[in-house]
């Protein structure tokens, strides 16, 4: 597939977008926007081969961590060919698929239903906030544009 002309303009409207987020940042809060990047990229990453672990919703965390640190990494993280199509659909407005969405939210209900009844069984506290977060975080996911 040949690239479209006005891809290596998206590039440099990409790139100056992230140089703009991250241009008047301190340097300690970009290192930890960084550290976050890199973590949701490692995570995101395993995701592929693991069965279940959401790769999108954490590719497009550090896409977002990548945009307010490091331009270079958030440009090589557009220009992937693994990642850079999933971001691309969701930053151009075409969302993200059926089939991640229900990953996504299936995982994470797993893993909270685990939480709720192994660890936070008898800590109402812990266990409702818990509960409420994971509400927000699916209505969150729900909400998003569907890829046709």
């Amino acid at each position: 597939m040949e690239p479209s002309s006005e891809e290596p303009s998206r590039r440099i409207d990409s790139r100056e977008e992230a140089i703009r987020l991250q241009k008047d940042r301190p340097p300690w809060e970009r290192g930890l926007w960084l550290v976050g990047g890199l973590f949701f990229v490692a995570v995101g990453a395993v995701g592929i081969v693991v069965p279940g672990l959401p790769t999108t919703p954490l590719l497009l965390l550090a896409a977002a961590c990548f945009a307010r640190s490091s331009p270079r990494l958030y440009a090589w993280l557009l220009r992937n060919k693994t990642f850079g199509p999933l971001i691309e659909d969701y930053r151009a407005g075409r969302g993200v698929s059926m089939r991640v969405k229900v990953t996504a939210i299936s995982v994470m209900s797993a893993f909270v239903g685990f939480a709720l009844w192994v660890p936070l069984r008898h800590k109402p506290a812990p266990a409702i906030l818990v509960a409420v977060l994971a509400l927000i975080g699916a209505i969150y996911i729900v909400r998003l544009p569907t890829r046709r």
